[in-house]
C-alpha cells in the first residue's frame, strides 16, 4: 500500500473482501464498520472521510451487526455514499442523511427488440479506446436521430398530466401504477418489474410539506443533472446465459438505461426533515459525533412521519423514471416504428438511496441503503417471478465512455449485507477537481471520436461526470461478485448518453 495514505486505526482485512474497523476503536461506536473492498480500493477509499463517516454511522442508536460501506462508497452528507446500515424496531433510528437527498435515485434497463448492427453500431469504438484516443469514426444516423429525440426529457410533463393538486397525490401514495392506469403512461408489466413495484406502503402526501410539492410539482418526467444520465447501449458479453434468457438481454442487443431520481421535491423532504430531526435531538437523549446525521427513533412521531414521506418521495421518483421510460418508447416509435417501441421492454428498476422495513435475521428492520442496491437472491418472493430462479437483476453503471454491469443477488447478499450490494462505481475526483482537469469541450471531442454520440446542455456538468473521476467499475464488480453478493449476468457499452 502506498505510504501517502493514511489507514485508520485499527483497519484490518478478514478476508473475502471485507476489511473491518472493530468496535473498539472509537469509545462511542456501537458495532463494528466494515468495508467490502480490495487492497487497492480500500487506499483509494482512506483518501476522503468516507471511513471516519462510516465509524459515525456505527455509533447511530439501535444499529444492528456492522456499519457496511461497498467499494463505490465515497464522502457524503452524514453518511457515506455506498453505505449500508440496519436499525431494530422500536427505538432504533431512521436518518434522513441515511437516505441521502436524492430520495430513490435509482436506474431503469429497457431492452429493445433490434441487436446493435441495426443501429450501425457495430463499428463504433471500444470504450476503452477513449483513453488512448479512440480512432475517429461517422455516427450512424439512428443512433444520432434516437439520442436528438430524446433531448424532450428535458420537459416536464406535470402540466400536461394536471398533476398539480390532488392527482399528484395519487402518484405519490400509488406511484407508477396510477400514471398507466389514469394515464396510459408505461405498461403493466412495468410495475410487476419494479423494485417493490413501483409503491412503498404507508406513503402520505400529508407528511410532505408544502415546499416540497411545489419544487416537485413540474418535474415529473425529467432527468435531473449532476450525474444522472439516459444511456443507450449495446450487450457486449453475457456471463451468464441461464440470467439473460430470464431477464430478456441477449449479446449485442441494444439497451437503455435511465439514472434519475426524485429531484427537488425529495431534496425538500430530505431537508425538511433533517432540521425537524436536528431539533429533536436532545428530547429524545441522542448525541451525536456528527449533527449531518440527524435522527429519530423509528417509533417517534419524527421517524414515522419521515418513513411516510419518504416513500411518498420514493414513488414519486419509481413515476418519474416510467414517464422517462415512457418518453424513450416515444422516442423509438418515431425513430424505428411502431412495433420496436411496442416491444421495448423493462428489464427491471432498483433504488438506490432508501430505508425499508425489512425482515433479517428474524427481526424487522429499517435498512438504510444510501448509494447502494438491493440485491436478493434465487427464490425470494420479492422479485419478479420470471427472475425467481436467477435472483434480482442489479444495475451497476460505470461511467461516461466506461461499461456497465447487469448483475444477479446472490445468498451471500443476505448473510452478508442484508441483501445489499454497490450502486456504481463511485466517485473518487471531486467535480470541481474533474472540471480543473478537462473540460467539456474536450471531453466531449473525446467521447465522440470513440463513437459515443453525446447529448448535454452544459459543458461544465459533462465535465464533473468525465470517466477518470470515477472508480473503475470492472474492480468494483470483481469485488462484489468475490464477495458473493451480486454475480455477473452481462456487460454493456455505451452508444450514446443524453446528461441534464
Amino acid at each position: 500500500m502506498s505510504e501517502t495514505v493514511a489507514l485508520p486505526s485499527g483497519l484490518r482485512s478478514l478476508g473475502d473482501m471485507l476489511w473491518e474497523i472493530p468496535a473498539a476503536a472509537r469509545g462511542d461506536m456501537r458495532v463494528p464498520a466494515r468495508v467490502f473492498a480490495d487492497a487497492e480500493l480500500i487506499e483509494q477509499i482512506a483518501g476522503d472521510r468516507s471511513l471516519e463517516q462510516l465509524q459515525n454511522v456505527a455509533t447511530l442508536p439501535g444499529i444492528r451487526d456492522a456499519a457496511l460501506a461497498m467499494p463505490d462508497i465515497h464522502q457524503g452528507y452524514g453518511f457515506p455514499v455506498g453505505a449500508v446500515a440496519a436499525t431494530e424496531l422500536p427505538d432504533g433510528v431512521v436518518s434522513p442523511g441515511g437516505v441521502g437527498y436524492d430520495i430513490n435515485c435509482g436506474v431503469r434497463l429497457l431492452a429493445l427488440p433490434l441487436g446493435a448492427d441495426e443501429l450501425g453500431a457495430r463499428g463504433a469504438a471500444r470504450p476503452r479506446d477513449l483513453a488512448a484516443g479512440a480512432r475517429a469514426g461517422q455516427h450512424p444516423a439512428k443512433r444520432r436521430q434516437i439520442a436528438r429525440e430524446t433531448l424532450d426529457i428535458y420537459a416536464p410533463v406535470a402540466e400536461r398530466l394536471g398533476l398539480y393538486s390532488m392527482k399528484l397525490d395519487r402518484v405519490l401514495v400509488g406511484g407508477p401504477a396510477v400514471l398507466f392506469r389514469e394515464h396510459r403512461i408505461g405498461a403493466a408489466e412495468d410495475v410487476e418489474r419494479t423494485e417493490s413495484r413501483g409503491c412503498l406502503p404507508d406513503a402520505d402526501p400529508a407528511a410532505v410539506s408544502e415546499r416540497a410539492r411545489l419544487r416537485g410539482c413540474d418535474q415529473l418526467g425529467t432527468l435531473g443533472s449532476g450525474n444522472h444520465f439516459l444511456e443507450l447501449q449495446r450487450v457486449s458479453e453475457v456471463f451468464d446465459a441461464q440470467a439473460a434468457i430470464a431477464y430478456g438481454l441477449r449479446l449485442d442487443q441494444v439497451t437503455v438505461l435511465i439514472h434519475s431520481g426524485s429531484r427537488g421535491f425529495g431534496h425538500q423532504v430530505c431537508t425538511d426533515y433533517v432540521r425537524r430531526m436536528d431539533l429533536a435531538l436532545a428530547r429524545h437523549g441522542i448525541v451525536l459525533p456528527d449533527r449531518q446525521l440527524a435522527c429519530a427513533p423509528l417509533s417517534s412521531p419524527e421517524g414515522a412521519s419521515y418513513l411516510r414521506a419518504m416513500a411518498a418521495a420514493a414513488n414519486f421518483a419509481f413515476a418519474n423514471r416510467e414517464v422517462l421510460a415512457h418518453r424513450v418508447r416515444e422516442s423509438v416509435e418515431r425513430v424505428l416504428g411502431t412495433a420496436a417501441a411496442r416491444d421495448t421492454r423493462q428489464v427491471y428498476d432498483v433504488a438506490h438511496n432508501v430505508a425499508k422495513l425489512e425482515r433479517h435475521g428474524g427481526a424487522t428492520l429499517c435498512v438504510h441503503r444510501k448509494g447502494a442496491t438491493r440485491a436478493f437472491p434465487p427464490g425470494s418472493s420479492e422479485i419478479p417471478s420470471e427472475h425467481r430462479a436467477v435472483g434480482q437483476a442489479v444495475f451497476i453503471p460505470g461511467s461516461m465512455g466506461t461499461c456497465s454491469y447487469v448483475l444477479a443477488g446472490r445468498r451471500g447478499a443476505m448473510e452478508r449485507s442484508f441483501g445489499t450490494t454497490c450502486h456504481g462505481a463511485g466517485r473518487r475526483m471531486s467535480r470541481t477537481a474533474a472540471s480543473r482537469r478537462i473540460t467539456g469541450a474536450e471531453l466531449r471531442r473525446q467521447l465522440e471520436a470513440a463513437g459515443i454520440v453525446v447529448r448535454c446542455p452544459s459543458n461544465r456538468g459533462l465535465a464533473e461526470e468525465a470517466p477518470f473521476a470515477y472508480k473503475d467499475v470492472e474492480r468494483i464488480v470483481a469485488v462484489v461478485e468475490r464477495a458473493r453478493l451480486a454475480a455477473r449476468v452481462a456487460r454493456l457499452v455505451p452508444l450514446g448518453v443524453v446528461k441534464g
